[in-house]
């Protein structure tokens, strides 16, 4: 018995068929990273001459690169008799091997499709801040399988596109990057809120990260002159007074620096002029004094009114 009898007719290659799947191998890697090479220039220098959205020309770029990827499987696949045989009977097969296809990569189909959808309708773009999974950060890339965001303690997260697709997102760069940020304080109700309110106010205007009125009429033309910083009662606590300082930022990424800064100048202004935060109050009561307590109430009962 020869070697061809037991090896199937359809891997039975000769040696010009096995140099041509050889070539055409490295000239799809080869094709493949120059055509990639290749767009990510030209949008680079396009995006110098026009506003191109990086989001845009990311997905595209991975679009071409998977369909040289997939000429060149093509290629191969028909310059094989046997695979081209099978591959014919397969597209027969078509429905069923479809559906089986379809389960198996249910997460892989998913994902690409819902990379398209965020491309396409764009929530966010590479570039912008956003807090999903009660995570924050700047979207750094977003492929056809995951978005990847750096967060703001410098991680990277790679969450499933099917994932994003299904979440609420803040996007806190598109449209308007301002933000208007909160300071909540509480004083003591002996304290004088006009002059606590006076105070948070004075705090505010001085940082240097709080938008003057002028500033923010670039970006929020309805606000009134005046109200950039204000200071609202927000509860009569149980042992507080709880303000609330308003101030507007120039974006997400400065608010909670300049929050935390506003917090320690207020305290300090606060010292200074005599006003109280608060701490909670308890009163302490042991059962033994309540059982006293009531003994004595029933004596008291028992001898009468004193006379």
């Amino acid at each position: 018995m020869e070697v061809m009898d037991i090896v199937p007719s359809w891997i039975s290659w000769d040696i010009a068929t096995i140099l041509f799947v050889f070539l055409i191998v490295i000239l799809t890697f080869v094709s493949a990273k120059m055509v990639d090479r290749l767009l990510k220039a030209y949008f680079h220098f396009a995006s110098k001459k026009m506003k191109i959205d990086e989001t845009t020309y990311g997905l595209v770029r991975r679009i071409v690169v998977g369909l040289v990827y997939f000429f060149g499987i093509v290629v191969i696949v028909f310059s094989i008799p046997g695979l081209r045989d099978i591959s014919i009977a397969l597209f027969a097969g078509a429905g069923f091997a479809g559906i089986v296809v379809g389960m198996a990569a249910q997460n892989t189909l998913s994902n690409i499709i819902a990379g398209i959808a965020l491309a396409t309708f764009r929530p966010f773009r590479v570039g912008d801040l956003l807090t999903i999974h009660d995570e924050y950060g700047r979207v750094t890339d977003i492929t056809l399988g995951y978005t990847k965001i750096r967060t703001w303690d410098n991680r990277r997260l790679n969450i499933p596109n099917h994932v994003i697709s299904d979440e609420a997102i803040i996007n806190w760069s598109i449209d308007d990057p301002t933000v208007n940020w909160t300071v909540d304080i509480g004083i003591s109700y002996d304290s004088n809120i006009d002059l606590a309110r006076s105070i948070m106010i004075d705090e505010g205007r001085k940082h240097k990260n709080v938008m003057s009125y002028a500033d923010l009429q670039k970006h929020n033309s309805h606000e009134i002159k005046g109200n950039e910083i204000s200071v609202l009662m927000t509860e009569l606590g149980d042992f507080a007074v709880n303000l609330r300082l308003y101030v507007w930022v120039r974006d997400r990424s400065v608010g909670f620096t300049t929050g935390c800064d506003l917090r320690e100048s207020i305290k300090k202004r606060f010292d200074a002029e005599c006003i109280e935060i608060p701490f909670p109050y308890r009163t302490i009561v042991y059962k033994k004094d309540i059982e006293q307590s009531h003994k004595e109430d029933l004596e008291m009962s028992r001898e009468g009114p004193a006379a």
